[in-house]
């Protein structure tokens, strides 16, 4: 039977292990904190259901006026001939964090759980420990995996593949080291008990954002600090332009290219000081500066497995590392930091390994999400893409404002965007921002999977009045201008 040792149990260890005893193979899986990863413990699961509790209140605020709903904590009645007269205070939201890291806490742990279930019902073997390779490859062209376990004792495995999916872990600045109470990273933010007064987020990258909104909308002031011209660096610039005028109509204080230096306590508060000499305060500091790839300590680079400058692992499209046997998968490769995307490259590895038929990953199918209000949802080509000159594709953004359905959700701010080639119509990538952006891409995503052209998209029905009626919209310009320009 083909022996197979996956180290890391995050989301491309555990998809491989499914996989890989489907087939028929003898896997382990060895990890030391959790099935599911960081992806589960600390990062997707816990920052998302965090997220899911500030969404329903920025919805709520963003909107209940101009709904006609009446909100009040007391109420009193004072008649009079003419009729009831009726006095409301004024609206008291709150958040109890303490409650609410408890719920994140236990749904992340309850994913663990059943994936881990999961696994072994499969047929794998969990264990715990930290695993390590051990040596190149043996004459039979197995490889040696050491086993370390909490209490210290090793065990050596066997295995004619190995998979390393050992995730990341987040990036530290020397001068604004985190305490785990006042100075954080993004994984210690769930023992809050209580919801910080002034709230500083270093770094306005994905992470930084959904952070940064999400505590805003939960009632903290917080101030967002940019070593770049605007957040979201590195998505659809139409797109950040709509997140950062929202942020900065919600309240927040967006300091654009303000690089932080250091970060230190100061009694009960933490002052940042920024490059250029300043220095903002604030009852709590979060770092959001990136992770670092879990590659130190395990014995890859004896193994003959290569290593970016960055600690990444390189691996190819099916997921070879330059060490025959050895795969690598997820956050540890630098090449995508998604759960999809890393899930898919532990599928690969396993199917091409086990002589299954299998198609390469194809970055330029996956689609991705911004977990922000509004959120930014994103597949194929971009903006960048085109304004670079890598692909000639055009476009048409339509704003949601022309939207019915959004007019009556008094949804104000976002827009869906579609690029397709110019000579057939092959719709090649999209932006959307919008409430659920991530749940309109879909149709967009098959669409580029397929290379559907403009015009099926046009022709398919859709609801009226809905969301999605804007993604046809859009087609439909986009196929009218295609018809005019070969006219």
């Amino acid at each position: 039977m083909t022996r197979i040792v996956i180290i890391g149990g995050g989301p491309g260890g555990y998809e491989a292990a499914l996989v890989g005893a489907q087939l028929g193979a003898e896997v382990t899986v060895v990890d030391c904190d959790g099935l599911g990863g960081a992806s589960v413990l600390t990062d997707c699961v816990p920052s998302k259901t965090l997220i899911a509790t500030a969404e329903v209140m920025t919805t709520f605020d963003s909107s209940y006026e101009e709904l006609g709903i009446i909100v009040a904590d007391t109420a009193s009645n004072s008649g009079s001939a003419a009729g009831p007269h009726v006095e409301r205070a004024a609206r008291v939201v709150g958040v109890d964090l303490g409650k609410v890291n408890r719920r994140v806490k236990r749904l992340a742990l309850a994913q663990s759980h059943d994936i881990t279930a999961s696994v072994t019902r499969a047929g794998a073997r969990v264990m715990r420990g930290r695993g390590r390779l051990d040596g190149q490859q043996a004459m039979d062209g197995s490889r040696r995996v050491i086993v370390t376990a909490a209490d210290g004792t090793e065990e050596t495995l066997t295995a004619d593949a190995v998979l390393v999916a050992t995730g990341g872990h987040p990036r530290e600045i020397p001068d604004a080291q985190p305490d785990g109470e006042r100075i954080l990273n993004w994984t210690q933010v769930y023992d809050l008990d209580e919801l910080p007064d002034e709230l500083i987020v270093v770094g306005s990258g994905v992470t930084g954002a959904e952070f940064a909104g999400a505590y805003q909308a939960l009632g903290s002031r917080v101030t967002l600090v940019s070593s770049r011209d605007r957040v979201l660096p590195g998505e659809d610039p139409d797109a950040a332009a709509v997140l950062e005028d929202v942020f900065r109509r919600r309240g927040m204080n967006v300091m654009a290219r303000s690089r932080a230096q250091s970060a230190k306590r100061v009694g009960d508060r933490v002052e940042v000081t920024l490059a250029d000499g300043r220095v903002i305060s604030g009852t709590h500091c979060l770092m959001a500066v990136g992770a670092i790839p879990n590659t130190a300590g395990m014995g890859l680079e004896e193994a003959g497995v290569r290593l970016k400058d960055s600690g990444h692992i390189w691996t190819d499209k099916v997921s070879r590392t330059s060490a025959p046997g050895v795969y690598a998968a997820g956050d540890v490769t630098g090449v995508f930091a998604l759960a999809s995307v890393a899930a898919m490259q532990g599928r690969i590895a396993m199917y091409h390994f086990l002589g299954e038929t299998v198609a390469p990953l194809n970055l330029k199918t996956v689609s991705s999400n911004v977990f922000t209000d509004p959120e930014i949802a994103t597949v194929g080509y971009t903006q960048a893409d085109v304004d670079a000159g890598k692909i000639d594709a055009r476009a048409v953004k339509l704003p949601l404002l022309r939207n019915p359905r959004a007019k009556m959700q008094g949804i104000r701010d976002g827009f869906v965007k579609i690029f397709c080639r110019p000579g057939t119509g092959i719709v090649v990538g999209g932006c959307v921002v919008a409430p659920r952006a991530s749940e309109l891409i879909h149709p967009i995503s098959i669409a580029v999977d397929n290379n559907l052209t403009v015009e099926q998209i046009a022709n398919a029905f859709t609801v009226y009045p809905s969301l999605s009626g804007s993604i046809a919209e859009v087609a439909r310009q986009l196929h009218t201008r295609k018809a005019t320009a070969e006219a």
